[in-house]
């Protein structure tokens, strides 16, 4: 239930990413095709961040220290950006347009997903 309500909540954190940054594109078809894009994208970025992130937060250790943790911000566009460029592998219809656009897009999607993740997450 828990992997549930982090996918959806991830799904709907990146609709309003796609919906604030023009540079974040999501193409498709319909309302419906596009909701069932969206949540292959959150179970693409969901893998991403269980796979990859633990491994670049280690190897970057020394910056997340210097930096106070700001470097995490970073590190959440890099994440973005490669969930995007698994996307078009996979042929899913997600784009994410530059670092600026990531990071911005980064920080939408880590403060829209925290907050829903408190307001559904409710034991």
């Amino acid at each position: 239930m828990n992997f549930l309500i982090k996918t959806l909540a991830n799904a709907a954190a990146l609709a309003v990413a796609t919906w604030l940054l023009s540079d974040i594109e999501l193409t498709g078809g319909s309302g419906g095709e596009k909701a069932l894009t969206l949540i292959v994208v959150a179970l693409i970025f969901g893998v991403v961040n269980v796979v990859v992130k633990p491994v670049v937060k280690l190897l970057s250790l020394p910056l997340l220290v210097l930096t106070l943790g700001l470097f995490t911000l970073v590190i959440n566009a890099l994440m973005l950006m490669l969930t995007s460029w698994v996307a078009d592998k996979l042929d899913v219809s997600f784009h994410v347009d530059g670092f600026g656009t990531a990071f911005l897009g980064g920080l939408i999607i880590s403060i829209v997903s925290w907050a829903l993740n408190m307001v559904l997450d409710r034991d």
